[in-house]
């Protein structure tokens, strides 16, 4: 299935960019004035009005086959089980447990959110406080 997807992503990416090279090839309804009055539009790889019609024609195609690789894309997307109902509810449920308190050095840095230990007690003189996180973090008036 996932083959099938990979293959609709690359053919839908590719007649995207073919689209765009060919929207952007293709004249203008003002360009027309200016082959009425003989500006050597006939003498043109298509001729005078065939680079129009293949170019229009072929740009409807690749139209047609980028919707149907986008409606295809949305139905097996759909079709295909997933755990949640969005990308949020699964990110809460699969969300690891916090890690609980070490007994190391690492526990011995103050938070933002705990007290202050009083003078003379086992915390060093010279280590820097850690910033406040979460709500402490927002200013009040």
């Amino acid at each position: 299935m996932n083959v099938v997807l990979n293959i609709l992503v690359g053919v839908q990416m590719l007649t995207a960019l073919a689209m765009i090279g060919l929207i952007l090839i293709q004249h203008g309804k003002g360009a027309d004035m200016g082959a009425a009055f003989g500006s050597g539009s006939a003498g043109s790889l298509f001729g005078a009005s065939g680079s129009a019609n293949f170019l229009s024609r072929t740009t409807g195609v690749l139209a047609a086959v980028f919707f149907a690789c986008t409606l295809l894309l949305a139905y097996f997307s759909h079709a295909r089980p997933t755990g949640g109902g969005s990308l949020l509810e699964r990110a809460t449920v699969g969300a690891p447990a916090p890690a609980p308190a070490a007994s190391g050095p690492a526990s011995q840095i103050p938070s933002g959110n705990a007290p202050a230990a009083a003078p003379g007690a086992n915390a060093p003189a010279s280590a820097p406080a850690a910033p406040a996180s979460g709500a402490a973090q927002i200013p009040t008036k």
